[in-house]
């Protein structure tokens, strides 16, 4: 893409390239005196640089003309280096946007139509320069002009192309990151919430009928974390739809709401003793706070009532992230039914270049632990 973007406007090297045919054509009619010259001459010199001003407009059509002009030219003049420059710079742009084919049958036309004129302009006892015909060098010196003009195009024409491939197979990884770092929030969010919903639930079904207040006050809590729930989704839910269309404004989960995250732990009869040590970066607070939220959230489905020590600490360029419950250790691991929690955590702290560990402890409990340099 920068290839492509370091490109000149258009209407510039249109103008470079008619800049470019009246020189041709200047120092063309300005020949030596053993050129002829005269009003026919001078027509066909100034029309045979037409195809080089308009070259980038109609690159076909200023080609197949450029090699008839300049046999039009040789017949009348024995200029032979005006028509090949204006063939070899007409091919060029045929070469860069046109299939290898049709660039291809343009340059072999090129070389036996404009090598052809020229040995018929050469007609006559051949002169030696180094032991070598003048045509021979003529006629070699034309194609190889003609075929590295050519060549050159080709590769700019190749290289544009991996350009625009590799833009495309980024712009595909990056979707795909991205659908894969929405899915995984989608998980954290709805993991969390439905456990703390499922929790609550089942304690207002217990006491509502002999506690009503504290029935009521689950209830409350079931609907602020569904409604706070349901705006996270429909945040990410909205970067998926058609493109061009803007997600609703959400802000990402900072560090600060990790105190709201304990009090629901608590509530769902897991007690949460949450420590942070040192300055987190804005930007890897909501991968802090996920790997937080969903290892507590663990601990809430699968060992609640429990004990819980969460710790961040950031030391010697370092940030350490410790979630460690003292509950029966249990939990659904990487590759296994339900296991896409322990996997997401691990993916986040593999985004930054970290190491992750989950597993039991070897008495009691299950630790999840994540680290990784901080730039």
């Amino acid at each position: 893409m920068n290839l492509l973007a370091r490109r000149p406007p258009p209407w510039l090297l249109i103008l470079a390239d008619t800049v470019v045919a009246v020189l041709l054509a200047l120092a063309s009619t300005a020949s030596p005196p053993e050129l002829t010259t005269n009003a026919v001459t001078t027509a066909l010199c100034w029309l045979v640089a037409v195809p080089v001003a308009v070259r980038r407009v109609w690159p076909e059509p200023a080609y197949y003309s450029a090699i008839l002009l300049g046999i039009a030219v040789l017949s009348v003049q024995a200029n032979r280096l005006m028509p090949t420059v204006v063939v070899a710079l007409a091919i060029y742009p045929v070469a860069t946007g046109r299939p290898v084919w049709r660039s291809a049958i343009a340059l072999v036309s090129g070389l036996l139509v404009n090598g052809g004129s020229l040995l018929v302009s050469m007609s006559g006892p051949a002169q030696y320069s180094n032991g070598w015909p003048d045509p021979v060098v003529i006629l070699g010196t034309a194609w190889l002009v003609l075929a590295a003009s050519w060549s050159l195009g080709t590769a700019a024409r190749t290289r544009r192309e991996f350009a625009a491939r590799d833009a495309r197979r980024q712009a595909e990884q990056a979707a795909t990151d991205e659908r894969l770092r929405i899915a995984r929030e989608l998980h954290d969010v709805v993991a969390h919430s439905m456990s703390m919903i499922t929790v609550k639930a089942g304690v207002a079904a217990k006491v509502l009928d002999k506690h009503p207040e504290e029935g009521r006050k689950a209830l409350r809590a079931i609907e602020e974390i569904g409604r706070g729930s349901l705006a996270e989704m429909r945040h990410f839910l909205g970067a998926l739809r058609a493109p061009g269309s803007a997600p609703d404004s959400t802000p990402l989960p900072r560090l600060a709401d990790l105190p709201s995250l304990a009090r629901q732990a608590a509530e769902a009869g897991v007690q949460v003793d949450l420590s942070v040590n040192g300055t987190v970066p804005d930007s890897m607070a909501p991968a802090v706070y996920r790997i937080l939220q969903e290892a507590i959230t663990n601990v809430v489905k699968h060992a609640a009532p429990a004990h819980c020590q969460a710790g961040v600490s950031v030391a010697d360029g370092r940030l350490r992230i410790s979630v460690v419950d003292d509950g029966p250790g249990q939990r659904m691991l990487p590759g296994r039914p339900g296991g896409h929690g322990l996997a997401g955590m691990r993916e986040r702290a593999l985004l930054y270049g970290g190491t992750f560990e989950a597993g039991p402890l070897p008495e009691r409990g299950f630790g999840v632990h994540a680290s990784w340099e901080i730039p």
